[in-house]
């Protein structure tokens, strides 16, 4: 039913147009997928990590409407939607599972038209961070320390942010004593605080 493909650093797993026949389920590693633009420009739509799934915008189309690159040497497992279909009528646990991965992107694709539509800068971040230490916290990962895989431009391509406003945000957290930032290694010191800015802008 699958098959593992090893992704090194930098490598596309599928482009936009490329035909839609499998889901991707990442086993290690990390993504980003990003949506090209008219003029070229590329927009960052998400971070995936190991235990989450790519290829779920496809399934609508039956193409690939945007690129999944790894941030770093990754793996996947290839599962053939076909006889994933053929399997989810009579696996009801599989088709359960299946539905709970779907509905989760739905639910953080409309997070982020919240992020990008009615959060300042300061709300943006920091939802991200929070968000980004529970998806790690959920496949029981340190939801403390965490490396971010993706560049800080990465982070602002995202959120509809400048780069300088990224890392200066991260620095003024940092000053603050909500994270302890070195290089891409963050750490949360006061989760709690830094839940607070995803409602609580401070100029």
């Amino acid at each position: 039913m699958d098959h593992r493909q090893v992704v090194p650093k930098g490598d596309y797993l599928y482009r936009v147009g490329d035909p839609f026949r499998s889901l991707f389920a990442v086993s290690s590693g990390f993504f980003k997928t990003v949506l090209l633009h008219e003029d070229g420009r590329g927009q960052i739509t998400g971070f995936q990590m190991m235990g989450e799934l790519l290829g779920l915008e496809a399934i609508h189309s039956d193409h690939h409407v945007c690129d999944a690159i790894a941030l770093e040497d990754s793996a996947v497992c290839a599962i053939s939607f076909d006889q994933f279909e053929q399997l989810g009528q009579i696996m009801v646990n599989l088709q359960h599972r299946f539905n709970k991965d779907l509905s989760r992107e739905i639910v953080r694709e409309h997070n982020v038209m919240m992020l990008l539509g009615s959060m300042r800068s300061e709300e943006r971040l920091a939802n991200f961070l929070i968000d980004l230490a529970d998806r790690h916290a959920h496949r029981h990962q340190s939801s403390v320390e965490m490396t971010l895989r993706m560049t800080r431009e990465d982070i602002g391509s995202y959120l509809g942010l400048k780069l300088e406003t990224v890392s200066r945000l991260l620095s003024r957290f940092h000053d603050e004593g909500l994270l302890e930032v070195r290089g891409r290694r963050v750490k949360i010191l006061d989760r709690n605080a830094l839940a607070l800015r995803r409602t609580e802008t401070h100029n």
